[in-house]
């Protein structure tokens, strides 16, 4: 299993690659924002469109093409693609995508019409005229999705991998359909937090371990709506958790089988929401055994990651490594004293590969 982190600025971009004994195939797990596949103000080529090319030369396809939810973070850069390239469905096999009109319909309640998500295609190249259609009618009109809701407790035999779904819940899905309105409305755009990069990661551990000390966990409907889930290839395990919620996460766990004493060991865990404070919290590091940990983002935005979160993963695991897709956030978020007291272990990756 080959594991590309995309520069997807603040966001998610990762495609997985692999045989499944027969077949080179490739996942990709979200698109990142609009500049991961294509700048149109600097006229630069993203990760994600070199990707596209690249596999297009080597006559191989996106098997599975997951979009986790339908933050701007995380779909833009899909959407960018979907617009600019008149032949885009043609590398894409099959999509996983929870639109709010499939979530209307699973649960037999009204559609929520803040959730669609349009795109501008090309109706003419010639004439540059563009045609606005809404995704999920793109995606239809293109045989790529079959409008199978995608939920917890699933399990899906496909490509040689078996995947379990952890998230979201009917819950989750009835919160984000009913509660959500627009973008000012959810708290994932309202933070407007500060970095916590000047403390010191043993200050947060001390914190932390008292009894006193009380996790928040995140509260946006969007992030609580991610697809997250485990996938396994042969003997090996892999974790991705979008911008999930730990609490369901660790229910689900649970359910499994895994706890404290008998984790799930995993080759990787895409920690979730770009290493939010609020998305991963102590109970669900210790329910999952691994030593890398992948953290996507360039900082921008939100301030991600928080290094309260990789005090917490430290604070369980001291032998992590953590894995960046920006050089400027692996260097400047451990102090000269976090080094010497964890020996931290932070890589700049473009591939790992198990």
């Amino acid at each position: 299993m080959k594991i590309k982190l995309l520069k997807a600025g603040n966001g998610d971009s990762l495609l997985l690659s692999f045989n499944d004994g027969s077949t080179n195939r490739n996942i990709l797990i979200d698109g990142g924002v609009e500049q991961t596949y294509y700048s149109v103000n600097t006229n630069i080529e993203g990760d994600l469109l070199s990707e596209i090319k690249s596999l297009r030369k080597k006559n191989q396809f996106i098997d599975l093409l997951v979009l986790t939810h339908i933050d701007n973070d995380h779909i833009c850069g899909l959407l960018k693609w979907f617009e600019l390239d008149d032949k885009a469905h043609e590398l894409v096999k099959n999509v996983w995508f929870n639109s709010g009109k499939l979530i209307a319909t699973y649960l037999k309640e009204p559609e929520n019409e803040v959730l669609r998500v349009g795109i501008k295609i090309f109706s003419d190249t010639q004439t540059g005229v563009h045609e606005a259609i809404d995704f999920e009618n793109y995606l239809i009109k293109n045989k790529i999705w079959d409008q199978k809701i995608i939920i917890e407790g699933q399990q899906l035999d496909k490509y040689g991998v078996k995947i379990q779904i952890l998230s979201p819940s009917e819950a989750q899905l009835k919160k984000l359909l009913k509660e959500y309105k627009e973008k000012t409305g959810d708290p994932a755009y309202t933070a407007g937090k500060e970095k916590d990069w000047n403390k010191n990661i043993k200050d947060f551990i001390e914190e932390e371990n008292k009894s006193e000390f009380k996790f928040n966990q995140d509260t946006s409907v969007k992030n609580g709506s991610s697809i997250s889930f485990i996938l396994t290839l042969g003997n090996k395990r892999f974790l991705f958790l979008a911008d999930s919620h730990p609490k369901n996460i660790v229910t689900q766990l649970k359910a499994l089988g895994y706890s404290k004493e008998k984790p799930l060991e995993v080759e990787v865990m895409k920690v979730s929401h770009h290493g939010s404070k609020a998305n991963t919290n102590k109970e669900l590091l210790e329910v999952i055994k691994t030593e890398n940990y992948i953290i996507s983002t360039d900082s921008s935005g939100h301030n991600h990651p928080d290094k309260r979160t990789l005090a917490r993963i430290l604070n369980v695991n001291p032998n992590a490594i953590f894995h960046f897709n920006y050089e400027h956030v692996r260097n400047d978020i451990f102090s000269k004293q976090d080094r010497q007291d964890f020996k931290i272990k932070a890589r700049i990756i473009k591939e790992l590969d198990f």
